[in-house]
């Protein structure tokens, strides 16, 4: 078997965030329990943990997030889908020269959970050394 990435997040609302995470998203459902559920997205396993309790407010994100690099035609295809939605935009899609090309965009989910979708012009910059 292949390794398999797994995040685990809280979120306020378990029927919210399927919604946004497999409607707006697209990603694919995964197990469904009373309190949890996962989804695939770009490969990794990601569940959901309805927690409210450990949901951070607005203000106290700070630079946590996860996110996932994509190729430009993909990028493009998921910031069309999200503009179709209501979702919370916290950078509109931009490209920093500055940072070797990189176009991203980050968003929020129903949760507060911060979410960042990048490409770059060179993908080899993304490669380990060697």
């Amino acid at each position: 078997m292949e390794p398999v990435l797994h995040l685990s997040i809280p979120v306020a609302d378990l029927s919210t965030a399927r919604e946004f995470y497999v409607d707006a998203l697209g990603c694919t459902l995964g197990r469904v329990r009373e309190d949890w559920l996962d989804v695939w997205f770009h490969g990794m396993q990601l569940t959901l943990q309805e927690r409210p309790d450990e949901v951070l407010p607005d203000d106290a994100q700070g630079v946590r997030h996860f996110g996932v690099t994509l190729d430009r035609a993909e990028l493009r295809q998921t910031v069309e889908r999200l503009e179709g939605s209501s979702v919370r935009w916290l950078k509109p899609v931009a490209t920093d020269a500055l940072l070797d090309g990189k176009t991203s965009a980050k968003v929020q989910d129903p949760s507060g959970n911060v979410i960042e979708f990048k490409t770059y012009a060179d993908p080899s910059l993304l490669l380990p050394p060697g």
